[in-house]
């Protein structure tokens, strides 16, 4: 696509009602259009009227699936009285932090920087020249809120300040910006060889540290899924799968999955996980769900089933599947970002609630769930769900979990029975228990559709649509299923024809959901971040693992290299988060922290050697290399920081197997080969296809795939390291004993 092909402009004055965010494609955003604030999108207008003022500038970052951005929009953006406060004395700028990670990640440093503490939504005060002065989080409207300064108060005392001490306030501005850019370098320590394999011996002992026995997970309330963790750990497994450091590995990610799994934080109704628990037990979730999580959850479960064969995980993993197809894809085959945690508890309801899409009143399942099971005269089906889901009379969430009575007399659905317990409890039969639990299931995702929704957060983001591209190519390759491989590849395909810029090979940050189900576009469009990049050629280079379609590979090495043009500090090693040239942007900063998402760094040096190995490319692994030295000291001291990024070091001292498969794509002797190698949980592979020609993209990077030939006419699959390749082999059984050796 060309930038301007779908792009949509408006009109650059905003109605009497509105303001300019009304001319955005945000959902974020234009869930602020009217408000009285007088909102400016991030650009040049809003910075020129500072300087032309001599303004301050407010600047609130958030997210439209974000529980409190929502509260302090219906406490302060919404109030007539602290509109005018902030429109006779700031330009207000709101931000997107998912279009904008650029700049939220600057002040995000600021206020974590400053306060100790950091979230969304985000408040800062900006000098003219975009320098942060004083920020934080959320702010009650007045001071008898919960003990804190109120958000009137200090817009009063900052636009007091700036009259009286502007000068002063502008040099603290510079000095803070100063100390930031020293900061933002800390973390970079380059040594002159790459860190030991042995950090990883320091994670394993980090996380075991924290790991909740009991429940699963790590460290207390509240709980996140951290996919990253459990990545390392299967790969600390894999590397020593018979010592007690291996098992213990293993064990700390299945307990973890399984108590999510059965937790509150799984949708037992509607499918696919929340954000994160607000307890330990993983009961009562904060209810937003996010593309992301389901991206790398479904990764996680895809991997634990490759290792153990146990079909608990492949359930989930499919559940996962089936809650994205159903309820976050575009008709054209993107992935939209997020749901809601808040919605209206009925149609006439006035105030929206957190959870009130999914929770469940005792009286209501007797309700629903009134009929009998299946040839059983006295027990119903509302007896065998509420027993094996924790339902209570009264309600079975704890108060301390439930500040504002949100879900008082409600419950979240979590497993605290067994099938077989359930079972023994009402004399029936298992098959019988799953048989009547399945009803139970159809009858409140009914009973659900008719219930008002979440909203739905429809923009598409490339960086996100990367991470479930990738869900979808892992679980195609553990679960032998084609239809995720075609799910995969719609979405693929979606990104190549809606947020890719052919003519310039730019990646696209986000496209968005038009009025009529089609695609729509800003009329200047965000270009992508190292984190686009990082996600994107992740999962193309997983896709093409799972359809063995050399475009997604060719398409992911120009990605690379289009990414080392815009983001590769050639000075000091490792990308930037954001390209250079944004005057707005002042401070530019590299990812050193895998959380709630991988970092761009993390993730790239696992594709730079991925591709490196494909397609023996020294220039792609000594940059993979050049990260590992930069952030050593990350790697060596506080690896729990990084554990995506000590996967990654795991591949690079492994040496990782090259796997050919040579014959053709679509025959039954090949896709047996193929099936052996997606059977086994290998980390520390890359697999290729080739049918033996020599003017294939992988052929032409390749010059030993022409010498791989089929052997008695039959698919051939080739082990090798370094491209040193063991005995040919046939059969799917001969094939087994060379992977496991």
């Amino acid at each position: 696509m060309s930038a301007s092909s779908s792009s949509t402009t408006g009109s650059s004055s905003p109605s009497a009602n509105s303001n300019r965010l009304s001319f955005e494609k945000s959902p974020y955003l234009l869930q602020h259009a009217h408000n009285p604030v007088d909102w400016f999108p991030w650009g040049p207008e809003a910075f020129e009227k500072a300087r032309e003022e001599n303004k301050p500038i407010f600047l609130s970052v958030g997210y439209s699936t974000c529980h409190w951005c929502h509260v302090m929009e219906r406490e302060s953006f919404e109030n007539a009285e602290i509109g005018k406060l902030l429109n006779e004395n700031f330009v207000n700028i709101k931000v997107d932090r998912e279009e904008r990670p650029d700049v939220d990640k600057v002040y995000m440093t600021f206020v974590q920087a400053s306060t100790g503490g950091g979230g969304w939504p985000m408040s800062v005060w900006l000098t003219p020249d975009l320098k942060p002065i004083v920020g934080g989080t959320y702010f009650p409207p007045d001071d008898r809120y919960y003990g804190r300064p109120g958000f009137k108060t200090i817009v009063k005392l900052i636009a007091e300040q700036w009259k009286e001490k502007r000068a002063e306030i502008e040099g603290q501005g510079t000095k803070i910006l100063d100390a930031l850019m020293r900061a933002s370098h800390a973390s970079e320590h380059q040594s002159a060889t790459v860190p030991a394999v042995t950090c990883t011996a320091k994670l394993y002992e980090m996380l075991d540290s924290s790991f909740d026995e009991e429940r699963g997970g790590f460290g207390t309330a509240p709980k996140f899924p951290q996919p990253v963790n459990l990545g390392a750990l299967f790969r600390l497994f894999h590397s020593e799968p018979n010592d007690e450091t291996g098992a213990r590995a293993l064990h700390m990610c299945l307990l973890t999955l399984t108590k999510m799994a059965n937790g509150g934080i799984h949708d037992h109704i509607s499918q696919g996980f929340h954000r994160y628990s607000t307890d330990r037990t993983w009961h009562v979730p904060h209810f937003e769900k996010m593309l992301y999580d389901q991206g790398q959850l479904a990764v996680a479960y895809s991997e634990a089933y490759q290792i153990t064969k146990d079909s608990l995980f492949a359930d989930v993993a499919r559940d996962i599947f089936a809650y994205v197809n159903r309820d976050l894809s575009h008709p054209a085959g993107g992935f939209y970002s997020a749901e809601d945690a808040d919605s209206l508890p009925t149609a006439s309801s006035s105030e929206k609630k957190e959870g009130a899409f999914c929770v469940w009143k005792f009286e209501e399942l007797q309700h629903l769930l009134s009929g009998m099971v299946e040839n059983q005269s006295i027990v119903s089906l509302a007896d065998v769900f509420c027993h094996y889901y924790g339902v209570q009379e009264g309600g079975n969430v704890d108060p301390l979990q439930d500040p504002h009575d949100e879900l008082k007399n409600q419950n979240v659905l979590i497993m605290t029975s067994s099938l077989e317990d359930t079972a023994a409890k009402f004399s029936l039969s298992v098959p019988e228990v799953m048989v009547a639990l399945k009803k139970c299931q159809e009858i409140l995702f009914q009973a659900r559709q008719e219930r008002p929704r979440p909203h739905l957060d429809n923009k598409m983001v490339s960086a996100w649509n990367g991470l479930m591209i990738s869900g979808f190519a892992k679980g195609a390759q553990a679960l032998s299923d084609p239809t995720l491989v075609t799910r995969a590849v719609g979405a693929a395909r979606f990104l190549k024809e809606n947020m890719f810029v052919s003519e310039t090979g730019i990646l696209l940050r986000s496209s968005y959901t038009s009025e009529s189900d089609g695609v729509s576009q800003i009329s200047k469009p965000i270009e992508g971040f190292a984190d686009d990049y990082a996600f994107v050629i992740r999962g193309l280079l997983d896709l093409y693992e799972a359809c063995y379609d050399e475009q997604w590979l060719e398409w992911a090495e120009q990605l690379q290299r289009k990414q080392n043009e815009l983001f590769w500090d050639e000075e000091d090693g490792a990308y930037f988060s954001s390209a250079e040239g944004d005057s707005s942007i002042v401070l530019r900063m590299k990812d050193d922290q895998d959380g709630a998402e991988p970092s761009a760094n993390s993730v790239s040096a696992m594709n730079l050697l991925r591709l490196a190995a494909m397609l023996n490319d020294r220039e792609l692994h000594g940059k993979a290399e050049r990260i590992f030295r930069v952030f050593s000291e990350r790697l060596e001291k506080v690896p729990i920081a990084v554990p995506e990024l000590a996967s990654a070091l795991m591949f690079y001292h492994a040496t990782p197997k090259q796997i050919v498969v040579v014959g053709d794509k679509d025959s039954e002797d090949t896709q047996n080969l193929l099936k052996v190698v997606h059977s086994n949980f290998l980390p520390n592979k890359v697999l290729l296809l080739s049918s033996g020609q020599a003017d294939s993209f992988v052929g032409h990077h390749l010059e030993i795939i022409s010498q791989l030939t089929k052997v008695d006419g039959q698919a051939t699959a080739y082990v090798c390291e370094n491209f040193a390749c063991s005995l040919p082999v046939n059969s799917p059984e001969e094939l087994e004993k060379q992977l496991s050796s």
